[in-house]
């Protein structure tokens, strides 16, 4: 989007002409930032014009509160608006209870304020904490709320790799199957009719003596999906206890956020973000291969 200038926490833009009056510079700001936000920046004083030029007051100041020690993780992509974070094997995505440490969450808001940005970051969606791959966030509430609707919209894509026991007879396949929780587990999850609706879609990538690579693309998001459909599909993650994988190949389950893809939450162009394989993934394949 042409036209567009940071300055502190204000983003400056120019319409086509002087902007008449105030009801025009919040339509203006509505195509931008949509209908809520721009009644909130006029309602706070955060909306100004004058001639052609709009001013929003996008990039607020905000304590740090989640700040933690620094933790060495990687941004797979970074703007004023939103990045994206590469999850380590072994940490959760945020706290789940109080006092906790060490999350995803935490170690990018260190990293945040470790570079003197005074924002806030917010989780757009969540990995398992042994799951690794791309975590997106906002900065913003105001950019929560649109990436938040995205999520709703299945407007935000997630591709994941992981390695499956056996070979899998078809080479494509779609798994609909709802999930609903198992009363006799409190962390686990089955395949349930009176669950809520699951659609997993995967493909066959490789093969090998007792296993096979696969690569998965969720059409809804419930928790553990990818391991309760392969395990219900009788082909569970390598290294999933939980679901009836074998742990001795890896120390986790063999799952990999491979790819994230987004509609950028200002200008809705696509950005698409992928994630290296973690050590420890082609570690397995070399191990699987040589069997």
């Amino acid at each position: 989007m042409s036209g567009l200038r940071r300055q502190g926490e204000w983003l400056e833009w120019r319409a086509a002409g002087d902007i008449q009056g105030r009801e025009q510079a919040r339509q203006l700001a509505s195509a931008l930032i949509g209908e809520k936000w721009s009644r909130t920046l006029l309602h706070n004083g955060g909306l100004l014009w004058q001639g052609s030029r709009l001013r929003l007051r996008l990039f607020p100041e905000e304590p740090n509160v989640q700040a933690d020690e620094w933790t060495d993780i990687e941004f797979l992509y970074e703007d004023d608006f939103c990045f994206v974070a590469d999850k380590p094997a072994g940490m959760k995505v945020h706290p789940t209870a109080e006092g906790e440490k060490g999350t995803l969450l935490q170690a990018a808001a260190s990293r945040l304020a470790a570079e003197g940005q005074l924002c806030r970051p917010r989780h757009i969606h969540r990995l398992d904490e042994d799951t690794t791959g791309p975590v997106l966030f906002a900065k913003y509430d105001w950019v929560q709320t649109i990436l938040d609707a995205r999520m709703r919209e299945k407007s935000i894509g997630r591709t994941y790799v992981a390695f499956v026991q056996g070979r899998l007879a078809k080479a494509k396949g779609r798994i609909d199957a709802p999930i609903g929780r198992d009363r006799h587990h409190p962390t686990r999850r089955r395949v349930s009719p009176t669950g809520e609706s699951a659609v997993t879609l995967y493909e066959r990538l490789e093969t090998y003596p007792d296993a096979a690579l696969v690569r998965l693309t969720l059409e809804t998001g419930r928790t553990h999906q990818i391991r309760v459909h392969l395990s219900h599909l009788g082909h569970p993650l390598i290294g999933d206890a939980l679901y009836g994988g074998r742990r001795d190949a890896i120390g986790r389950q063999a799952l990999h956020g491979e790819a994230l893809v987004f509609p950028h939450p200002f200008t809705n162009e696509p950005v698409a973000v992928s994630s290296p394989w973690p050590a420890d993934f082609g570690a397995l394949q070399e191990r699987l291969k040589n069997l």
